[in-house]
């Protein structure tokens, strides 16, 4: 678990793109958003799932910095949303493993 809250606290992107994301928590619906950011996917463990959505945001994130022609904003929101909930999930199932 600490390898997570490593990686996620590890993360810097523009406070703009942070702001959206967390607004948009507020909509997130996890069978409908993880069926269409991780197609073929078990979403059953939680650990997995942010794992793939570290390594589709990491690839995001560089694609955004190097000015790709095909990066969507809207599609990196979108996983940034789908993070910060499975980690937030991931926390409350786990207090006790954060707080070590």
């Amino acid at each position: 678990m600490t390898r997570f809250t490593t990686e996620l606290s590890r993360l810097r992107r523009p406070r703009l793109m942070v702001q959206a994301a967390r607004f948009g928590l507020a909509d997130y619906r996890r069978d409908r958003d993880l069926a269409r950011l991780l197609p073929g996917h078990r979403h059953s463990n939680p650990a997995a799932v942010i794992d793939r959505l570290i390594e589709i945001e990491a690839g995001m994130d560089e694609r955004r910095c190097r000015g790709d022609a095909g990066y969507s904003y809207a599609r990196h929101i979108e996983v940034l949303i789908a993070l910060m909930a499975e980690a937030r999930t991931l926390a409350a199932a786990y207090p006790e493993r954060l707080a070590a």
